[in-house]
């Protein structure tokens, strides 16, 4: 069954590849719109005030984002985050009092080992000191 299912995600992905020569013109698309966003906020510097300059960058940025989605790797980034996302609905949360327990055992934990550290080094310490007869 789970063989099947791979079969046919496999049948899938392969109808969606674009061809090498579309998917290359795609990321040079991409590429010319965010350099023009990058050549353009420098160009327009002194034409045009800062907020002008910066939705402009935004706005281009956000379109080169749409183009670069329709790409063959872009494919499939959108369907690792439906994955992801799906896969997000399905974890079981904590609730506000088992955060907080489970909080307050990691901080006991943390104290009783770091006191018990503690100890075993002033023990060291003592020995070492008692040995060598560098007490002052």
């Amino acid at each position: 069954m789970a063989l099947e299912i791979e079969k046919k995600k496999n049948a899938q992905e392969a109808d969606i590849q674009k061809s090498k020569g579309v998917n290359a013109i795609l990321w040079l698309v991409v590429a010319v719109v965010i350099a023009a966003a990058a050549v353009g906020n420098i160009y327009f510097v002194e034409k045009f005030s800062t907020a002008i300059r910066v939705v402009a960058v935004i706005v281009l940025l956000l379109v080169g984002l749409g183009i670069a989605a329709f790409t063959n790797q872009g494919v499939k980034a959108r369907r690792f985050f439906s994955e992801s996302r799906i896969e997000l609905r399905k974890i079981v949360w904590p609730t506000r009092s088992e955060a907080t327990q489970t909080t307050l055992i990691v901080a006991g934990v943390t104290i009783v080992v770091s006191l018990i550290l503690w100890g075993f080094d002033s023990i060291i310490v003592t020995l070492i000191t008692f040995l060598t007869d560098l007490r002052f």
